[in-house]
């Protein structure tokens, strides 16, 4: 059945919104996908964060007008399932490739991450991007080993000096 215009309107004013919050997008072909493998992939990207959605690609490039993903509308062709992560960088193109690994069917077209568009062969390498709080923890590690280093260096001055005296003190006491 066909969507009528003010229907249309509000897919495109949905996509767009969801578009303008997200950090990142991935466009996979789910052809030959089964209904029970669809949902077990949106309750996957529900936990993650990432919004999926089918839009017919005539929609979804009018929806992209004026976002990041607007260099994606050329080279969407075919049934495409658009994956947006909302909370960090990676986390579409997580859930993405992970679900990939199972199923075969799902073909991954596109990603597009900061207004630049990328081959599927990059799916990866954004999925192994860090999540906020990993990227944080590496942060702060990278901050603090010098500090620890620092301290660690002028602790090892008085510990020497302490085992240098009691070395020369046992040296004296077995002569």
């Amino acid at each position: 059945m066909a969507l009528t215009l003010e229907q249309k309107q509000k897919v495109v004013a949905e996509v767009s919104e969801v578009a303008a919050n997200a950090y990142s997008a991935v466009a996979a072909d789910y052809h030959g996908l089964e209904v029970a493998q669809l949902t077990a992939l949106r309750e996957q990207a529900r936990e993650k964060g990432v919004v999926l959605k089918v839009v017919k690609n005539t929609l979804a490039k009018r929806a992209f007008e004026g976002t990041d993903f607007e260099c994606m509308s050329d080279k969407m062709v075919g049934p495409l399932l658009l994956a947006f992560s909302t909370e960090d960088l990676g986390s579409a193109a997580r859930v993405i490739h992970e679900f990939a690994k199972e199923n075969k069917a799902l073909e991954t077209k596109l990603v597009s991450v900061g207004g630049e568009l990328f081959g599927p062969e990059e799916l990866e390498r954004v999925a192994k991007l860090p999540t906020r709080d990993e990227a944080l923890s590496i942060l702060m590690a990278t901050m603090k080993a010098p500090v620890t280093k620092l301290a660690r260096t002028m602790k090892e001055v008085p510990g020497k000096f302490v085992r240098t005296v009691a070395a020369v003190k046992d040296a004296k006491e077995a002569a």
